[in-house]
């Protein structure tokens, strides 16, 4: 038989399944915009557009979240940190491999429907891995954007390409390492590439057909409120990229995105000023890309304190009158609570040592305290927190995280000259060793894990008030984690650490539950979805994407 035959029978196939239903239904905006009546199913990056993460499941419980049991393995054919996010649709899961594939996976077998192979430019530059978490589904289209900085539009039947427009320009060391934001009929990206110069910015595109709808830069140029904050051409390459996927509030028509950090990454001498929209999370009109607020974290960041941090939203009475508010819990070790209508601050506190900072005035501005040089930062250079998604549950009310406790980095800082497409650093730095005599752990902590001690810092996953903005329980790891959250409707937290363990842990006290351990490093957040009846929770691991149900 040849191939063109092959190939016929394939999609003949596929398109069956689609028909029988065991592929999905259309997709429509309206859908992902009520998301949460639909908790079968994950249809959004974050769960929702509120990117709680919570789940209102309740066939797993805490009485019987010992009876899990593995159902099937999906392993990645790529090695390196594995960072999707799976979206479910109707009992089938889309989730990327890295660098740039996207599979159509039965989601409660694990066998792989489609799978489409993106290979990018050989110019490609990313400071921090070939990452890609995720894509977005849109009626009978998925979008996935690559690290070559296109956006990419396949047949969600049989994963052909529809379109492919450019997002950037690769050669100037653009990239896009998130999973895009669907918001209408618009399809919604920010870029990476802040450690390469770039200046950054977000940019809607037209589902349908792939033309840029509109394009909002993170950094003001002339004229533009703002620009003053810059000092000369600085604001050219001044970073800010956008590499983590936004939140949505349809009421108000506002997007929501972190900012990262300014470039130079650690010479703040060398960039004078608050350098806008760095290190801030900022609103925009989800029609127009027009800038509605912001709010600044970190101003003139000297640390590498990347605001992409997820903007959790939610709706609560706040202090006695009802409020829409944001949480978040920044990189640079305090959590805040904004009010998103408008933007302005609410309550921030420190989570972990803090002491490049003596605290925040009455605004939610920052006081510096620098440390001399060769004495430690606190928080670190990769945070008390990052990018790994925290969640938030209605039911109790608690916002959760993962922090990296006595965790800090000594800075050193040098003039660094601006070349297009190659690193634009200002410095270096190092993390504090376990010992005088150890050596330094190296950046993103690559050496063998479960060897560390308390002096180098260690995970505390956190359940924060934030009413308050205390912690009401934290649970330690010994190893310090990079995984998000997943609470449910039955009070139940999934997590799990750099050790491997994938966790259940009661939601309210904090109490752990069960757990097992995977062999791989998780680097995500779980999720949870139902096909047929049976609620299936899925987290990645290492190279392999596990998922678990209740013993039958």
């Amino acid at each position: 038989m040849n191939k063109s035959k092959i190939n016929l029978l394939y999609i003949c196939f596929i398109a069956g399944l689609f028909v029988s239903g065991q592929v999905g239904a259309q997709v429509p905006y309206d859908r992902i915009v009520n998301a949460t009546e639909e908790p079968e199913n994950w249809l959004t990056y974050n769960g929702d557009y509120m990117s709680q993460r919570y789940s209102r499941l309740d066939q797993i419980t805490p009485d019987n979240v010992t009876s899990l049991e593995l159902k099937w393995i999906l392993q990645n054919q790529v090695f390196g940190a594995w960072q999707s996010n799976p979206i479910i649709v109707d009992g089938v899961m889309y989730v990327t491999e890295r660098p740039n594939s996207v599979m159509a996976v039965d989601a409660s077998t694990g066998r792989v429907f489609w799978k489409f192979r993106h290979t990018p430019s050989e110019n490609a530059r990313v400071c921090c891995g070939a990452n890609n978490r995720g894509v977005a589904v849109l009626d009978d289209r998925v979008f996935m954007g690559t690290l070559d900085a296109r956006l990419i539009a396949l047949d969600r039947i049989n994963g052909q390409p529809l379109w492919n427009a450019e997002v950037a320009d690769v050669n100037l060391a653009y990239s896009v390492t998130m999973a895009p934001l669907v918001v209408k009929d618009k399809i919604i990206v920010g870029v990476g590439g802040g450690e390469y110069g770039i200046r950054g910015y977000v940019a809607a595109f037209d589902a349908e057909t792939g033309e840029q709808a509109w394009k909002t830069y993170t950094i003001p140029g002339p004229g533009e409120p703002g620009h003053d904050s810059w000092e000369g051409d600085d604001w050219e390459h001044g970073g800010a990229s956008v590499w983590i996927t936004g939140s949505f509030d349809p009421e108000l028509n506002l997007t929501y995105w972190g900012v990262g950090n300014p470039g130079p990454d650690w010479n703040a001498g060398q960039r004078p000023g608050d350098n806008l929209f760095s290190d801030s999370v900022i609103a925009l009109d989800a029609d127009t890309g027009e800038l509605e607020w912001y709010f600044q974290f970190t101003p003139n960041d000297g640390y590498d304190y990347d605001s992409v941090q997820v903007p959790v939203l939610a709706d609560m009475v706040w202090r006695g009158e009802p409020k829409k508010v944001m949480m978040w819990a920044n990189r640079n070790g305090y959590f805040y609570v904004l009010d998103r209508v408008t933007g302005l601050f609410l309550e921030g506190k420190p989570f972990v040592t803090v002491n490049w900072s003596s605290g925040l005035d009455e605004n939610g501005r920052p006081i510096p305290t620098p440390q001399p040089e060769g004495m430690p930062t606190y928080p670190g250079n990769q945070g008390g927190t990052n990018w790994y998604p925290p969640s938030y549950s209605p039911r109790t009310g608690l916002f959760y995280f993962s922090a990296w406790e006595n965790y800090a980095t000594i800075y050193r800082a040098e003039e660094s000259e601006y070349v297009p497409g190659q690193a634009f650093l200002g410095g270096g730095f190092s993390v504090l060793a376990p010992s005088p005599d150890a050596p330094t752990i190296g950046i993103g902590r690559t050496n063998p894990i479960n060897n560390w001690t308390d002096e180098v810092g260690y995970a505390s996953l956190k359940a924060m008030d934030p009413q308050t903005g205390e912690a009401v329980w934290s649970y330690n790891q010994y190893d310090v984690s990079d995984s998000g959250m997943l609470t449910t409707a039955t009070d139940l937290l999934f997590t799990g650490g750099r050790e491997g363990y994938f966790h259940a842990i009661d939601a309210r006290s904090g109490d752990l539950i069960w757990n097992v351990n995977l062999g791989g490093q998780i680097v995500m957040a779980p999720v949870t979805y139902m096909v047929d009846g049976i609620q299936y929770v899925s987290v990645i691991s290492g190279n392999g994407l596990s998922t678990f149900a209740l013993r039958d």
